[in-house]
């Protein structure tokens, strides 16, 4: 299988699990109670958020891309690449969980991005 479909997928799908899930546990809130209870209450309520499940779900599926891209691409490059995903997730904390992202995190998200540039000549 070609590489760059799998680091397509592990990308893609890094930055849509890491998306929903921190949609959906802001939209949860701070957890307050921590007795044997209010965690069991707190496990039924997280399990039963569709968001956080699908955000599951993409991040098994970028686990298992990345194993397969570990069979078929060097470490070297597997690895570094893969970070392209902090660049998308820089972006969308910005754009869709209106998250405010100050000058030093912009370039570092740039610096990733020009790694990633050179792996892929």
């Amino acid at each position: 299988m070609n590489p760059w479909v799998l680091v397509s997928t592990v990308v893609c799908s890094t930055v849509l699990g890491d998306l929903l899930q921190s949609f959906e546990m802001k939209r949860h809130g701070e957890i307050q109670d921590f007795h044997p209870s209010g965690l069991a209450k707190l496990f039924y309520s997280l399990a039963r958020k569709k968001f956080l499940i699908l955000g599951i779900f993409f991040m098994a599926v970028s686990f298992f891309a990345f194993m397969t891209l570990l069979e078929t691409a060097d470490l070297s490059f597997a690895v570094p690449v893969s970070a392209a995903s902090l660049v998308l997730e820089t972006i969308l904390a910005k754009l869709v969980l209106k998250e405010r992202v100050d000058a030093r995190r912009w370039a570092g998200a740039a610096l990733v991005l020009c790694g990633v540039v050179l792996l892929a000549q």
